[in-house]
Order: C-alpha cells, then structure tokens, then sequence
C-alpha cells in the first residue's frame, strides 16, 4: 500500500514514453519496504517498461569523511545483489547526484527520487526536478507518517506532535508487499559503473575521504546488517528497553539501529510493524522513540530553515543562555581537548572515546555529553556549534534530523524552561552527580575510559 500522501510532484512535465522508469536512489539505501522503490516499480509495470536505479556518490558531501562513506558503500553493494535477484539494474555514478540523475533522465518515462528535509537533499532535488524532460515524483518513505500528514508546521514538542502521530497511524501504519518488476533491466545499455562498490578501500582512496576518521571495521552497513541487527534486538533488548535503555552500562539494551535508518538501509516503518506485534512496556517505549520522537526531529528539520544553527533554537532558549554567557565555568575546554577527550570528567570522557571508537554513543550519555559541552564553552553559541562538529563528524548517524534535533535538545529545544541555573538559566541541567545516582558507571567506565 502506497498512501497518495506520500507522493508529490517536483515539477510540471509529464510521464512520457521512455526506454524504462528511472529511480534515483538517494536517502532511503534499500530495496524492502521503501515507498520510492515500490512505486517507480508499478509504475515501470503500468509503462510496461523496465526499471533502472540510479545512485549519484559525490566526493565532497558536507562533514562526511571515510567512516560515513564506507559505511554507504557497503549498504549500495547489499542493495545492488538484492537489486539484481529482481531483475533491476542499479547504476552507481560519480559526482553530484543530480548531474548524475540527469544523466540517465533524458531516456526516462518518468523519474521517482526518496524524499528528504534537508537542505543540500532537498536543493539537489529541485534542481534536478527544474532540469528533467519528464515527470518528477517524490515519495516519502524514511518516516512511518509523511511529514506533513502529521502537521503543516513545526511542533513545540513530541507532547504536541504524538497526538497528531497517534490520529494518523491507522492510515499510514500499513505493510508493504515486495516488488518485483515485470521486466529486466539487466540487460540494457547503460552507463558503466562509476564507483567500485566491492573495493570499499579503494574506492575512499579514489573519493579522497578523509582518513582521519577511519571505518568502524565491526560493524558493517547494509540492509541485510539492517534486517539482523532488528532481528537481535526484537530478540533480546526489547523485553528490557522501557526499564534499562538508560544504563550505558547495557549496550545490548538498545537497539543499534540509528546507522541504519540513517542511511536509509532500514525502514522504519518495517521496525515500526515489527515492534508493533510485541506487547509489552518495551515495545512502547521503543515506539515512542522511533516514531514520534524521530518523527519530531524531521518536523524541526523540515519547518525550521536554521535547524542546524544556533539561530534555528528557540527565543527564549537563546535569551536564557545568552543572558547567562558571563557566568563562572567550571571549566572551559577547546574544540581538540573535548576531541581528544582531555576533559576532568571521566564519565564524559568515556562518552567521546565511545563516539571516536565505535561511532555511536549510547542516548543517555549523548544527552550529558552534550549539555556538558554547553557549560564548558565560553560562550553558547560556541558551544552549540563545538557539539555539532563533533557529533557529525565521528557519528554514523550525524548529519540527521534526529543528530539535529539531539543537539538542539541539549540547548533547549523541544524541552520546557525549568529552575534557573548558572550558565544554563532556565534551560535543563545535567551533573556528573546525577549519572552517579541513576547508574553504575564502573562497566561503562571500564569499557570506554581508557586513552
């Protein structure tokens, strides 16, 4: 089932008789579950015409270095086998993704590309749209209730979105069933491949990735990595996710799939239906966050232009911080210190090393981390853009709504003014204290405190 919501046009041509219908693939990196896919495919039926993917890979995509994009190659090389056990061909080129797009465009019927909020997603999509000789269609399918289905603008908080969600779910809460074209398009004259996907070294060498951010070697990218990791956690995290997700100490307790649905290799409405037949406080807690908490991180990406600068936070956020920029730190750290983890926190420290090695960072400790961040800068505003930097720089996930929307929490956004505080005002606190009490962190502290 595709809900009509979920499709838009970018521009005002028409479908066309072509060599086969085109979809550019960008954001959603997978073949199951995703609206985009399903849709060009019955399309390419109803054309009866076969259907090509394209996949546009430029060198020089905003703060990503060779971890993101190892982690991209090898969620493209899962896709283009299950791509080819359908009979569809999956052309990887090198180069802006538009330019590459338009490339294959001129033969189309019609073109179909993944949705985004974005900016540098959303002006490639209009630029390609502006530029197509066909019909440009655009299908949402990296959240379980299209963006503006759940609201026309941005929310104050998930207390305000999740009653929204909640009246939309009946529709949009629908399997999809796979998809197989009709014909092949194996066989056609196509563009040669521009990007090696089995060679994920060689091909970061020819991308000239920065290497100072190395790949996370165990763990690997890809829907079928995807499907597994749901799989382990349905199995053995979920039973215990509402009461023990905010220990740092269970990592097993957590689900792991942030990667995953950041690059597109994992639907979330898949993990949504999955969770959905569980019972229990677990499977709610999950729910909540990966419905209408990230759903809440897309509506502030999609509504607020400046969401990843400290413009896009809240007045009063702003005015709280800024009216406390004079107070006394009780330490102040530069961008290479907190990078390098040299902090007096240990807690803290363990938090970044985390991040530097394994490219994620558990929930609760990336909300401390960060508010840490904010008392240790000399002024808000470097704090917030010191957190941004490191965050989507070492993250898998950064570079998201939800990575966007994490930040901007720690700065206030999306949370009530509470008691006044030095330095924070009225925006919520956190204190190594408060960790202490709520968990043992000598397991956490074992495992990522050392240099």
């Amino acid at each position: 089932m595709i809900q009509e919501e979920r499709v838009r046009p970018l521009n005002d041509a028409d479908a066309r008789r072509g060599a086969y219908v085109l979809y550019w693939m960008q954001g959603a990196m997978r073949v199951g579950f995703n609206h985009a896919f399903a849709y060009a495919a019955d399309r390419a039926d109803e054309a009866g015409t076969p259907l090509v993917v394209v996949f546009g890979l430029t060198p020089d995509y905003p703060e990503a270095n060779a971890r993101h994009y190892a982690f991209l190659l090898q969620g493209l090389a899962d896709v283009r086998r299950r791509l080819a056990e359908r009979g569809v061909r999956l052309v990887a080129l090198r180069g802006e993704p538009p330019e590459a797009a338009l490339r294959l465009a001129p033969a189309a019927a019609r073109v179909v590309v993944d949705g985004a909020v974005l900016r540098a997603p959303r002006e490639w999509r209009a630029r390609f749209a502006a530029a197509a000789p066909c019909l440009v269609e655009e299908v949402e399918t990296d959240v379980v209730v299209p963006v503006e289905s759940a609201s026309g603008k941005e929310e104050f908080a998930a207390a305000t979105l999740r009653p929204k969600i909640r009246r939309a779910l009946p529709r949009f809460l629908a399997p999809l069933a796979e998809r197989r074209p009709r014909r092949s398009s194996l066989g056609l004259d196509l563009p040669r491949d521009e990007v090696d996907l089995e060679d994920v070294a060689g091909t970061l060498d020819a991308l000239g990735a920065d290497r100072s951010v190395p790949p996370i070697d165990d763990l690997e990218g890809g829907e079928t990595a995807a499907e597994e990791r749901l799989e382990e956690f349905l199995a053995r995290g979920l039973g215990r996710y509402a009461e023990r997700r905010g220990d740092p100490a269970l990592e097993d307790a957590t689900s792991g799939l942030s990667p995953y649905l950041h690059f597109g290799q994992l639907s979330p409405l898949r993990a949504a239906l999955a969770v959905r037949a569980r019972r229990g406080p677990g499977a709610e807690a999950f729910f909540e966050q990966l419905v209408v908490r990230r759903e809440l991180s897309f509506n502030f990406c999609r509504f607020n232009p400046r969401y990843d600068r400290w413009e896009g936070l809240p007045a009063w956020c702003r005015g709280v911080l800024g009216a406390h920029a004079a107070d006394p730190r009780p330490a102040l750290y530069p961008l290479d210190a907190l990078e390098r983890a040299e902090t007096h926190d240990p807690a803290w420290n363990a938090a970044q090393r985390q991040m530097v090695r394994s490219g994620t960072m558990h929930n609760y400790m990336r909300m401390y981390w960060g508010k840490k961040i904010l008392e240790w800068s000399r002024a808000p505003e470097e704090g917030f853009a010191a957190a941004l930097a490191l965050n989507d720089k070492w993250q898998l996930d950064g570079r998201d709504p939800n990575s966007f929307a994490g930040v901007a929490w720690c700065f206030g956004k999306h949370d009530r003014p509470w008691g006044e505080r030095p330095v924070f005002g009225k925006v919520r606190s956190m204190a190594a204290g408060g960790l202490a009490r709520k968990f043992d962190l000598a397991p956490y502290l074992e495992r990522w405190g050392a240099r």
